[in-house]
């Protein structure tokens, strides 16, 4: 389920400023004018050799301009060409070579001038350029030979296009080269290997490059790889061992750089373009890359990684993107950097681009022609396209650096200006006229438009007007009231109103006001503000089975006066609504799903103004059925043909087949995956191992799931041969100390290639290069005793059947068993670092005495003693180990304040060796561990009781505890209040100042170190308490105890029995008492409010609560109190149970808002009740 954004409304009636809300006025073109530019190609324009050549130049004015054009700052004569011509009331010129010609002959650099008599305006210079796309030189490329782990650039070189060609590398067989952190392509096109693999020689490497205009690849011949290796074994497993190059036997180097070299270099970059940074490097293993910025941070809404993190592109480059960068390249032998100095320059760029200047007889003005770049821009005036230091003079014409002032224009002072600045790195021109003009003001839209918009949009009206002098422009709405400008409108300088948000009130005539001193014009648009369209409850994604039935809920809320109109779309195309569809107004049914119905659906809801989507998808569900048919076909003695028919996909893609295999000899019934195949294809070669009796059967797999598997193939039986290759994970280790167990992974049936499988086991001692002793094994596994203490054997495993031997196979290195250590490490130090821990150093035993691999060192320690007098501690030995060939090593988690021995011991795979001489030290004073089992007991409302334990580790001498306590009631929290106590004292009472509060209390004991760890209690919630609203009632029922309530409420009874009075009294003259002023019925028998005694007063909103509450100190409470009993309330009356308990809620206090104005306190109590009946 997704909204969709529909596309923006725009109402044909008003424009949305497409000249630029804040751009200069233009003058109608039934007013003379001077030329305008308004189309001109690009300045650097590469044109398709094929295509004919096209320039674009068009203008407006009025006369209507006449055009000309120069060529390398010479006038082109287009008569002169027969293939040149120009568009007709244009100055578009076309270069047609239909009839022969080299395209290349006319590149050059072009300008257009558009001339009236008012003035000649000029394009840019327009550098026109043919698209090249030579031909790659053909060339010989020998084998690149390299020694495995090396780096290597392989070089592209591609030919000079026009423009730059892309670069990508294949294979000669049009496969894409995959790239990674250790292979990758640099910006330059070249291919760069980090570290060269044996794997790499399983394809060519060809350079590619694509040119854009011809559409056309051209491929450079392919580079070779012959890999120099010292393991020349491929085996695919090693690509993802954890240690690859070592399992190799490739040596590991730090890192370097291949590009760019050196530890430094430089690069320029232009404002606004993007600059790329790229640092490669070689090693092994293959280093990572690292981007910094040189005293600051990478921009990181610019700034962005590409090819593997081997370049930094940071987009539309400002000056604060210069400075230092550097990228590091680590691996885990080392690191290094290259550092970037980054310079950032910049082509002219507009500060102030001159505007038409639109002048009335006498009038000054001023065109302003300012710029900025890197280096600084100069700045050349011309008029007419002349350098204005030739033009005629002008007495009314000052010009001042970038501003040309004028001053008592006349009718003769108008022409066409040209601003020409630039740098080394580019120009900007830009035209601007002068025209003096003396015309009233004039509207140029139709007049009294209606305009209906959405509520709550951005809408713009828009007033286009003329006049010279300029007008002055007002908007009004109504026909009265105030200029509208500011708050919610804003008006723009072509007479544009924006109202930023539209609301209901909003709506209106709206009427513009254009005026100078030749007169005034104005306009009226009648604006209609109408509810949006939403589709409040929208179509959600659903997934079916096939067959049944499908709702997509669809429900609209429109504004009345627009016609609604909901359609739907299937995949982004009209939904042909068939006979298993039913369209309803708020829902499409969909009925016996099928598999042609899956896609996705669009809900439109729109109407004349607006319009909303939502879109949801349905998918069909359905697993593929099973493939039929099988049949063998091409028996050959290693492999047969396999074909079937595929079932029905069920609407969902067979994307794989699952070819499985049944053998009858060593696991009979038992079905293996042989292969895999995509699942276009329905036939396959099957690569069969000898002395194997098959059966087949074939999967079809989907992205729903897996068919039920086909009906087995006939049987096929393989002829035996000797194994083809030997058992794989061959190992040799001791598990006694005289003896090694050579173990290997066995062969399985399809590994086996004929009866009476067994292995020849051959080992040797390694250094002695003596004869090889040898045995045949059945099983997996062969002892070798009476060995060395952990010597280094050389060991061969291989397979035999009937039919004969397996391959030579490869020698392993295996050891035979260790023996304990006869060592112990030796200068054991011991340096208390804090009360928790020490650091260790030691010196290494010598590596004949380990007798074995070395696993780690080893530190025994346990706790002696505590130095607190009669404190019992756990002896129980503990241990840190130090794995490798280390030389120290730090022991944390002691028991502070406490006496420890320690012992170190060298452990190989065998076991412990014997101990150094044991060290003793003493660990300082640590903060102790919290007090034990604190308890919080309340006897009553006034008292709280403490009680806590020592703590279990004191960790030196307490010297007291500190209590923190604070009261809180719901969400409100009072102020901490902290006690120190001394260390023998476990208890301690608190007496409570309010007793509907709860309380929170942390403890927490000391030493001379500090606090340490805390413990925290809260007290017991008072009897009944569930909400605030529940303490408060119960604080109530206290207070109703007291006598002086009980005094208050009997005066305030004997106040109600005077006021039934002074009503009777008044009911008894036939007169109505004020609190019925107000109403059309009067108070009668019937009422059901007198039973209860209670008054319905004439001012609603200031009605009290039924029975009046009081507060806590007495006090009679008004309605807008913020400390009211009101307060604990949401609303309904208060009632109360038989027994007293609050079961409802007090009665919700009235918002502010709407009473503020019309509140008395004069109806917040009885008496003054009183005083407005008397």
């Amino acid at each position: 389920m997704a909204r969709q954004q529909p596309p923006p409304w725009v109402h044909p009636a008003f424009l949305l400023c497409l000249l630029g809300l804040g751009g200069a006025i233009e003058i109608p073109m039934d007013l003379t004018q001077p030329p305008t530019i308004t189309k001109q190609s690009v300045k650097d324009h590469i044109v398709d050799p094929r295509d004919n050549i096209l320039i674009e130049c068009e203008a407006k004015g009025n006369p209507a301009p006449s055009f000309h054009w120069t060529r390398n700052s010479r006038f082109f004569n287009i008569a002169k060409d027969p293939r040149v011509s120009m568009r007709r009331r244009s100055g578009t010129l076309v270069i047609d070579f239909r009839s022969g010609g080299r395209p290349e002959e006319y590149e050059g650099e072009y300008q257009c001038f558009a001339r009236n008599k008012f003035g000649t305006a000029l394009s840019n210079r327009i550098r026109l350029q043919v698209s090249k796309s030579p031909l790659w030189p053909k060339e010989n490329l020998d084998p690149v030979v390299v020694q495995e782990g090396a780096p290597l650039t392989l070089q592209c070189n591609p030919p000079p296009g026009l423009p730059s060609p892309v670069i990508f590398w294949m294979s000669s067989s049009m496969e894409p080269i995959t790239q990674d952190k250790r292979v990758s392509q640099g910006h330059s096109g070249d291919l760069y290997f980090s570290n060269v693999m044996l794997q790499d020689m399983q394809t060519d490497y060809s350079c590619n490059a694509r040119f854009h205009f011809t559409h056309t690849i051209q491929q450079k011949n392919p580079f070779t790889l012959k890999v120099l290796t010292n393991n020349p074994y491929n085996d695919s497993s090693l690509r993802n061992h954890p240690d690859m190059y070592s399992a190799r036997g490739v040596a590991e180097r730090t890192p370097s750089f291949m590009y760019p070299q050196g530890t430094a270099s430089s690069q320029m970059v232009l404002r606004g373009m993007d600059l790329l940074l790229e640092c490669i490097a070689s090693g092994v293993p293959t280093p990572d890359i690292a981007w910094y910025k040189k005293g600051g941070d990478l921009p990181s809404d610019k700034a962005k990684f590409e090819n593997f993190n081997k370049a930094l592109r940071i987009t539309n480059v400002s000056e604060e993107d210069s400075g230092e960068y550097f990228c590091l390249a680590s691996n885990k032998m080392g690191s290094i950097r290259h550092t970037i100095s980054v310079r950032v320059k910049a082509a002219p760029y507009w500060l102030d681009e001159p505007k038409n200047l639109i002048l009335a007889p006498g009038e000054d003005g001023r065109l302003v022609c300012r710029a900025n770049g890197n280096p600084k821009p100069t700045v050349q005036w011309m008029v007419n396209g002349e350098p204005l230091q030739s033009a005629p003079p002008n007495p009314n014409r000052e010009v001042a650096g970038d501003t040309i002032i004028f001053r008592d224009t006349q009718i003769s002072s108008r022409a066409v200006y040209q601003c020409n600045t630039s740098n080394e790195h580019g120009y900007l021109l830009a035209n601007a006229f002068v025209s003096v003009l003396d015309v009233p003001p004039r509207m140029l839209s139709p007049r009294n438009q209606l305009i209906r918009v959405i509520l709550y949009n951005r809408t713009r009206l828009d007033c286009p007007f003329f006049g010279s002098p300029i007008p002055t422009l007002r908007w009004f709405k109504n026909g009265q009231g105030s200029n509208l400008d500011g708050g919610n409108y804003h008006v723009y300088e072509n007479g544009s109103l924006e109202i930023k948000m539209i609301r209901k009130e909003d709506q209106g005539i709206y009427t513009c006001v254009a005026t100078n001193i030749l007169g005034k014009a104005e306009n009226q648009v009648r604006l209609e503000v109408k509810d949006p369209t939403r589709i409040y409850r929208m179509p959600e994604d659903q997934t079916a089975k096939r067959g049944t039935t499908v709702q997509l809920e669809c429900r609209v809320k429109h504004d009345p006066s627009l016609k609604l109109t909901v359609s739907w779309l299937k995949d982004d195309e009209p939904l042909y609504i068939g006979n298993r569809m039913k369209k309803e107004d708020d829902s499409l049914t969909i009925f016996g799903v099928a598999e042609r119905d899956q896609g996705s659906y669009t809900c439109v809801a729109s109407t004349e103004l607006d319009q909303d989507l939502a879109k949801a998808s349905l998918t069909v569900l359905g697993r593929p059925d099973r493939p039929r048919d099988l049949e063998l076909t091409d028996l050959a003695e290693r492999s047969v043909r396999l074909t079937w028919i595929p079932g029905d996909a069920n609407n969902s893609p067979i994307t794989d087949y699952v070819v499985q295999f049944e053998e009858d000899q060593f696991q009979p019934g038992v079905w293996h995956d042989h292969s895999k195949f995509p699942g276009s294809v329905n036939s396959a070669v099957l690569r069969l191992s000898p002395y194997v009796n098959y059966q087949f059967r074939v999967i079809a797999i989907n992205e729903v799931g897996s068919s039920h598997p086909s009906l087995p193939s006939e049987r096929y039986r393989t002829s035996g041969a000797p194994p083809e290759s030997n058992p794989g994970d061959v190992r040799g280790e001791g598990t006694r100390k005289n003896n090694m167990e050579i173990t290997w992974t066995p062969m399985n049936a399809t590994s086996a290639f004929g009866p009476n499988l067994r292995y020849i086991v051959k080992w040797r001692r390694r250094e002695t290069r003596e004869a090889w002793n040898n045995a045949t094994v059945w099983g997996s596994r062969y002892v070798v005793g009476q060995t060395p203490v952990y010597v280094p054997y050389e060991i061969r495993v291989q397979a035999e059947n009937d039919f004969g031997k397996g391959p030579e196979p490869d020698t392993v290195i295996g050891y035979s068993g260790e023996d304990y250590p006869r060592a112990a490490p030796t200068e054991v130090k011991v340096r208390v670092t804090n009360s928790t821990a020490i650091s260790l150093q030691w010196n290494r035993v010598y590596p004949d005495t380990v007798q074995g691999q070395l696993r780690e060192y080893r530190a025994y320690y346990w706790r002696e003693s505590s130095l607190l007098k009669n404190l019992w501690v756990s002896q129980k030995r503990q241990q840190a180990s130090f794995p490798g060939d280390r030389l120290r090593g730090v022991v944390s988690r002691l028991f502070p304040y406490s006496n420890y021995k320690l012992e170190m011991v060298v452990v190989n795979g065998r076991g412990d060796g014997p101990r150094s001489e044991t060290k003793e030290f003493t660990t300082p004073e640590g903060v102790p561990s919290a007090p034990r089992r604190l308890r919080v007991r309340q006897p009553n409302l006034e008292t709280i009781n403490l009680e806590w334990d020592h703590p279990e580790h004191p960790n030196g001498i307490l010297t007291g505890y500190t209590l923190r306590y604070v009261a809180f009631n719901g969400t409100k929290v009072g102020k901490q209040i902290v006690e120190n106590f001394s260390p023998n004292q476990t208890k301690f009472t608190v007496q409570r100042t309010d007793p509907v509060s709860r309380y929170r209390f942390t403890l927490s004991a000391r030493t001379q170190v500090g606090s340490g760890e805390t413990v925290t209690e809260e007290s017991p919630a008072p009897p009944n308490e569930a909400t605030p609203t529940a303490a408060y009632t119960n604080n109530q029922a206290d207070i109703a105890t007291q006598g002086w309530f009980i005094g208050l409420m009997c005066a305030i009874a004997l106040l109600v029995l005077i006021l039934l009075i002074v009503c009777f009294i008044k009911r008894s003259r036939g007169g109505k008492y004020p609190v019925r002023e107000k109403k059309d019925v009067p108070l009668g028998p019937e009422d059901p409010k007198e039973e209860d005694g209670s008054f319905d007063y004439s001012d609603e909103d200031n009605k009290p609560l039924q029975g009046s509450q009081t507060s806590l100190d007495g006090t009679i409470k008004q309605q807008e109190s913020d400390d009211s009993l009101v307060d604990y309330g949401e609303g309904g009356e208060g009632q109360f149970n038989e027994d007293g308990s609050f079961i409802g809620q007090y009665t919700v206090k009235k918002d502010k808002e709407e009473t503020e104005g019309n509140e008395s306190s004069e109806a917040t109590s009885p008496v003054n009740a009183i005083y407005s009946l008397a």
